[in-house]
């Protein structure tokens, strides 16, 4: 299942040149994730409340194949490429729209985010009821 989630760049995105810069691609692939996870009714305010998880990025690798500038319309494109009790890999991509030719992919990436108990410090298991959700999600795929 691919999540797709609308980013418009706006000048506070964007070097003196008009071009995003670099960490701001990630800001938009975060944004993708926890909107992702808010259509599967996980908040993840109340995730911490109820059971002491924040979800912890861990691991990125991310490629930048062309500038995105100031004032595109992107799409921040996410699946869900692996799944364990503790962590997730999501698969994330920024596309610009070309009504002529089709996607263009702007920056590809990996993102993998781990269950961190915020009381021992340490990754923990998913609650049973979210990694249900995620098995959903990849059972989708």
């Amino acid at each position: 299942m691919e999540f797709i989630w609308p980013v418009r760049v706006y000048y506070e995105d964007t070097d003196s040149g008009g071009v995003v810069y670099h960490s701001n691609y990630l800001n938009f692939m975060e944004r993708a994730r926890t909107e992702w996870l808010r259509t599967l009714d996980l908040e993840q305010d109340e995730i911490i409340k109820k059971y002491g998880i924040v979800f912890v990025v861990s691991a990125l690798s991310i490629n930048y194949l062309k500038p995105a500038l100031f004032n595109d319309l992107l799409q921040v494109k996410s699946t869900l490429k692996k799944l364990t009790r503790a962590s997730i890999v999501f698969e994330q991509s920024i596309v610009r729209a070309n009504k002529n030719a089709g996607d263009e992919i702007l920056t590809h990436g990996e993102v993998k985010v781990v269950s961190f108990n915020q009381y021992k410090k340490r990754p923990a298991a998913f609650p049973e009821s979210i990694y249900n959700n995620f098995i959903g999600l990849k059972n989708a795929t």
